[in-house]
């Protein structure tokens, strides 16, 4: 009995513009954002922080979700800058210190020491949430092959326009409480999307080229 494809199990049945385009036809835009050392910060800084983003949360008023990752740092090109490195030092000297320093970064990456934290938020977008959406709404989703649905162009491109504006309410108030955020492009999607289902080839390696078309 021939097996499903992967693409069969997915949440999602595209990703186009940097954006994530579910089987049901909502979007969702992702932010990744950046950290600060909150015990760094004196007692009235933690304050000032945890104000803010208090008022951050107060303000929306649609659902977003945050995702929190950590996963060991995948430093295969730099082994191999070092392998190189190595291979034209003349130096002898230098040469096997080179080797060295290349196997004690090996040993802490295999005991896991060497972790990299990703802080994520989705920001999620509907065609019932567009104005106007109601009249002729059936007409606005295009069914597939696959079974799922899709936007037609055009509301496709409005209900993007209206996502992104949202992600930027939401990159404003993080940036009010020291954060930065940015959105993640087509590519990064992919990636990071591969990388969610393939965690151990994540973790050493390189990560499988993107074809074009997938770009386009």
């Amino acid at each position: 009995m021939p097996q499903a494809p992967t693409q069969k199990f997915l949440e999602f049945s595209e990703i186009k513009d940097g954006v994530v385009v579910l089987r049901n036809g909502a979007l969702r835009g992702i932010l990744l954002v950046s950290s600060i050392n909150f015990d760094l910060k004196s007692e009235d800084e933690q304050k000032a922080v945890i104000y803010q983003f208090q008022n951050f949360l107060n303000s929306l008023d649609f659902s977003c979700q945050i995702i929190v990752q950590s996963r060991r740092l995948n430093i295969t090109g730099y082994f191999d800058k070092l392998k190189e490195l190595e291979e034209k030092q003349e130096n002898e000297l230098l040469k096997v210190q080179t080797a060295e320093y290349r196997k004690f970064i090996e040993s802490l990456v295999e005991e896991g020491t060497i972790m990299r934290k990703e802080f994520l938020i989705v920001v999620p977008f509907t065609l019932g949430e567009l104005k106007g959406a109601n009249k002729g709404f059936m007409g606005s989703i295009i069914p597939t092959k696959s079974g799922s649905f899709k936007l037609n162009k055009e509301n496709f491109q409005r209900c993007k326009e209206q996502l992104w504006q949202r992600m930027e309410f939401v990159a404003i108030g993080l940036r009010r409480s020291g954060l930065n955020a940015v959105p993640l492009t087509t590519p990064e999607l992919v990636e990071i999307f591969w990388a969610w289902h393939h965690p151990k080839e994540a973790e050493f390696g390189y990560y499988p080229e993107i074809l074009p078309e997938i770009l386009e």
